[in-house]
């Protein structure tokens, strides 16, 4: 009799124990970490997948997303293609039970090698501030997102100011820009609209392809000199970035012209530089810095509380942290948007999506998140799934990155037939028919 009760009672127990679980489980929200914390890019790579995480543990200490817990897993990708696609399988599938938001990469090579994947999985795919550019057509990439800045809006603002620097755009006839980039498809994204651009506005453009990782880039310095740009455009990432100032300087090209683009403009790309880096200048999305209440927020329940993600705590506050915790603020406000419309619950990546599609953060709501300075206010829709298109330029002091311009703006009325050209092409190559984003709502 003793030993049914105690079989009964440990029955009970597990049954209870296995309830326990699927409760919790039922009452969180998932998000797959497609993360690299190793190899030649793991400086990008830890710094936001660090900012990520504390944001949703700093979400997470003030209760949740109207109460539902979020929770997260991490496979590490290396950045290497092969191994972000099986990340993706191993991790779209959620946790306990617990549904997926959202994928976030933060690779373009991934990004392209899991779009159809993520597409068919009804999982919305991140590429915040890269990726394909025809992905903010939402009519035909309804589950792709290129949040804030795509390829081609970033290289058009960065014209646009070199532009307003000449006097006027009509100054650019006859000027010499020279595009450093990456070889790999992020490296390569924005060279067709870098003629066109060139094509309009009358400036030669010489194109120099730096292979990976990029730490040998002599003889792309030495046409650079022989060239004699006006201007340099660095699309770097990773190591690329402080071998192309460090080789500027041996061959004695000014860093006050060239560049930076949103993937080189980190203290990880200049301060490796030392003293070539000085006078560097680089777009940005977002400051560095820590005076945001978001931040001064996650440094008093996170990270002083020793839950934070940084190995090195002098990385909370920089650039690519402050992207990670920006990128954690839109993940988790388009859920909190998906919640008005489908409940306050965990929400299938297909009810997020319409919440992305439906986000909506202008300066109130941002003041409200503590983040007003940090991320630029932006609405996404249907068609738009860009949302913003601006950026800031910020130069390298020697020890750390000081704004010089307010918000300049891509000539997204230009760029919009590009993209919707591409986006059309590819819907007709694949078979798909575009949504009617006007019957959106």
């Amino acid at each position: 009799m003793l030993k049914r009760s105690l079989l009964s009672s440990l029955a009970l127990a597990v049954s209870l124990s296995a309830a326990t679980l699927t409760a919790q489980a039922d009452n969180e929200q998932y998000f797959p970490l497609q993360s690299y914390r190793v190899g030649p890019y793991a400086a990008g790579g830890t710094g936001f997948f660090g900012g990520f995480i504390d944001y949703l543990k700093y979400v997470n200490a003030n209760g949740g997303v109207n109460g539902v817990k979020l929770t997260w897993s991490e496979c590490e990708t290396e950045y290497v293609v092969e191994k972000g696609v099986e990340c993706y399988e191993r991790l779209k599938k959620g946790l306990n039970g617990a549904p997926a938001a959202a994928t976030n990469p933060l690779s373009v090579g991934i990004a392209y090698a899991t779009l159809e994947r993520s597409t068919a999985d009804k999982l919305p795919l991140i590429t915040i501030n890269h990726g394909r550019t025809d992905s903010t057509d939402g009519s035909v990439f309804p589950y792709v997102f290129p949040l804030q800045l795509n390829p081609y809006s970033e290289v058009s603002a960065i014209i646009n100011y070199i532009g307003q620097q000449a006097g006027g755009l009509d100054q650019l006839k006859g000027k010499k820009i020279v595009t450093l980039y990456h070889g790999s498809p992020y490296g390569k994204e924005t060279n067709e609209v870098l003629q066109t651009l060139a094509d309009k506005y009358g400036f030669k453009l010489t194109l120099l392809e730096v292979p990976h990782p990029g730490n040998e880039q002599q003889s792309q310095w030495l046409n650079i000199r022989r060239e004699k740009p006006d201007w340099v455009i660095l699309r770097g990432w990773g190591v690329m970035n402080p071998v192309a100032l460090k080789t500027a300087q041996k061959v004695g090209f000014p860093a006050d012209h060239i560049i930076g683009n949103i993937w080189s403009n980190s203290e990880d790309d200049a301060a490796p530089a030392g003293a070539a880096a000085k006078g560097f200048i680089a777009i940005t999305t977002h400051p560095s810095g820590t005076n945001f209440p978001v931040l001064q927020g996650i440094q008093q329940q996170v990270v002083a509380k020793g839950n934070g993600d940084l190995a090195d705590p002098k990385r909370f506050g920089t650039v690519y942290y402050n992207l990670g915790v920006v990128n954690g603020i839109l993940n988790v406000e388009a859920v909190r948007t998906a919640q008005e419309k489908f409940g306050k619950q965990p929400l299938t990546g297909e009810q997020v999506r319409w919440g992305f599609e439906h986000l909506k953060l202008d300066e109130a709501r941002l003041k409200e998140l503590g983040a007003l300075g940090l991320v630029q206010p932006l609405q996404l829709s249907c068609s738009d799934h860009e949302g913003g298109g601006a950026v800031r330029f910020q130069q390298w002091d020697g020890s750390q990155w000081k704004l010089i311009s307010d918000w300049v703006q891509a000539d997204r009325a230009l760029l919009r037939p590009i993209i919707e050209a591409s986006s059309h092409q590819y819907a007709k190559e694949k078979g798909i028919t575009p949504r009617d984003c006007s019957q959106d709502s």
